[in-house]
């Protein structure tokens, strides 16, 4: 397992955990108590850590290289039955940008998220989990053919931010994004997003626009990051964590701000710690909002969409 720089107390007490179980395999001495007594400091180590996060250390926990990525979470909610569809009818395929249909409980879906890569081959692969314009053009694809057929979507969120190269703002990048922000306020069917890992910039809000919005509990979401908001106000990265302190960014800001509708609760320890628990939390929330806006009108929930998100930023 990998260990951020905070959690060095804990790597430790799990190393001596690994020596003190080695010697109890040995068999000579028993070691059962012991072995107790360091579970019991990790939880309590952990718990106290944990209830206590920065703002900057959300953002690196929300990065975690072992926390569960868009189609670990698209395979716990299908339970494999995930069928991916590709491009976007006009350049190409963006592997920053997976979709596809999909079953919940019974419930047919559509899967639509950014996929960062799970080691440095991949990580190129999938650009980082950075789209392109023919991601977003192929997430519209996508949702317009679910609104066809009547399926709810779901979008999974994890990028650090659209692809800022140039040929993609010679491709369209801008105007791509803004298409799904109109297109997406006026979609017929459900339409439920949920912050995994990072929500940055348009590159987000992209398949961002939802009945209902959601936050993993150590994720942020945020117009920038903190290296980038950095680097603009003091020319370096080294005011990160100032920055980060200041973006209000963290789940908890969203909530009191009004900008996402709940936060689906993680693991102790994080994602990281625990996939299954943390992939099953947000089934379980997913399968709560599909039930309540499953019936309602499509009327009343665009509707309320369009009002939810034209209230935030106002001030009385």
């Amino acid at each position: 397992m990998n260990y951020l720089d905070f959690e060095q107390p804990i790597q430790l007490l799990r190393e001596q955990q690994a020596k003190a179980r080695e010697i109890d395999a040995e068999g000579q001495v028993n070691m059962t108590s012991t072995l107790e007594d360091l579970e019991e400091k990790i939880v309590q180590v952990s718990k106290d850590l944990y209830a206590n996060l920065t703002p900057w250390q959300r953002v690196q926990v929300s990065r975690h290289p072992d926390r569960p990525y868009t189609l670990d979470h698209i395979e716990a909610l299908s339970g494999g039955d995930f069928m991916e569809l590709h491009g976007d009818r006009n350049v190409g395929d963006d592997k920053a940008m997976v979709g596809g249909l999909g079953t919940i409980d019974g419930q047919a879906v559509m899967f639509i998220g950014q996929q960062k890569g799970i080691n440095t081959k991949m990580r190129q692969y999938r650009n980082f989990g950075m789209s392109n314009p023919e991601g977003y053009r192929k997430a519209l694809r996508l949702m317009k053919l679910a609104e066809k057929f009547g399926r709810p979507v779901v979008c999974l969120i994890d990028t650090p931010g659209a692809y800022p190269g140039l040929e993609a703002e010679e491709r369209g990048q801008g105007e791509a994004i803004a298409r799904n922000l109109i297109e997406m306020m006026e979609l017929r069917v459900p339409v439920i997003c949920v912050i995994i890992g990072e929500g940055a910039s348009g590159g987000a809000l992209g398949i961002g626009i939802g009945d209902r919005v959601l936050m993993m509990e150590h994720t942020w979401y945020s117009v920038i990051s903190p290296e980038s908001c950095s680097s603009i106000l003091w020319r370096n990265w080294d005011h990160k964590i100032e920055a980060a302190d200041a973006l209000k960014l963290t789940a908890d800001n969203m909530l009191e701000n009004k900008l996402i509708d709940g936060i689906i609760p993680e693991p102790l320890g994080g994602a990281h710690n625990d996939r299954k628990a943390a992939t099953d939390a947000v089934k379980e929330a997913v399968l709560l909002h599909l039930k309540k806006l499953s019936p309602m009108d499509a009327d009343k929930r665009i509707e309320a969409r369009i009002r939810k998100f034209s209230a935030m930023g106002v001030v009385h």
